[in-house]
């Protein structure tokens, strides 16, 4: 089998600096080109310093991909960056694997058709850690029996969209075996516009956004006399890598979009 191709946007970022490396450290596949949007013309060597990356740097994806033979994007930018990402790559024949959050249902459903007719394998992974599936998963079988929830999610200071892509995620899966419902007093008020958290089908979502955090969610659950929290923590950006890994390999048998790592687990 010859070896996958691929192009990594945003290799300097904490994600995508482990990325770069997961990659030339993997046998079967083959980095062939980076994209940063303010170190053109330079090498992979000039952006971390090791010898023998003699690979191209790209700030415009769409000239990458007109000059560089790929199989694989793997995108680990920012949402506006990895939307645009997505689109270039699908219409140049290239299979996304796309980390970024922040997708509304609408813009999966469109990237959805593209891929479908371009017959292409593409992957958005809100949360690429083994462990946050889990816990994804773990939290929609208890809320069958206990629909009463609550999710808080913390991330980094860094981070833009909130909810996280992963709280949003663990909503839409807790909604397809759990009603919408009205939780807490029906007469409760917020004294502080957004005490209460957001609302998606009664679930509360808070989020948290300090330095020092990495990647954490709890989800909280209640009924009457006991509780029951299902919690994951990120402590290191090198625990997305084996799910990065599985999504380059997954994403080549695909001729559809994927939207969530539960899926290629399964």
């Amino acid at each position: 089998m010859n070896n996958i191709r691929i192009i990594i946007a945003g290799p300097r970022g904490k994600m995508g600096t482990e990325a770069v490396k997961m990659v030339l450290e993997a046998d079967q596949f083959e980095l062939k080109a980076v994209v940063d949007t303010k170190n053109a013309g330079k090498t992979l060597q000039d952006l971390n310093g090791q010898p023998a990356l003699n690979i191209p740097v790209y700030d415009d994806m769409t000239t990458c991909v007109n000059e560089i033979e790929a199989d694989v994007l793997i995108d680990l930018t920012r949402p506006e960056s990895g939307k645009a990402h997505l689109e270039i790559a699908l219409q140049n024949g290239i299979r996304p694997v796309i980390g970024t959050t922040g997708f509304s249902d609408e813009e999966i459903e469109r990237y959805s058709q593209i891929a479908e007719e371009k017959e292409l394998g593409a992957v958005i992974a809100p949360n690429f850690a083994v462990g946050a599936i889990l816990m994804m998963k773990f939290a929609q079988m208890a809320a069958k029996f206990m629909p009463d929830i609550e999710i808080i999610e913390q991330h980094h200071d860094q981070k833009l969209d909130a909810p996280s892509g992963t709280a949003m995620k663990t909503a839409q899966m807790i909604s397809e075996v759990r009603s919408p419902k009205q939780q807490g007093n029906p007469n409760e008020k917020e004294e502080l516009e957004g005490a209460r958290g957001s609302d998606y089908n009664g679930i509360r979502i808070h989020s948290v956004r300090l330095p020092g955090l990495v990647a954490h969610q709890e989800v909280l659950m209640g009924a009457t006399g006991q509780t029951l929290t299902i919690r994951h923590d990120t402590i290191d950006r090198s625990a997305f890598m084996p799910g990065v890994k599985m999504a380059v390999e997954s994403v080549m048998k695909l001729d559809l979009l994927v939207y969530g790592l539960e899926s290629l687990m399964e």
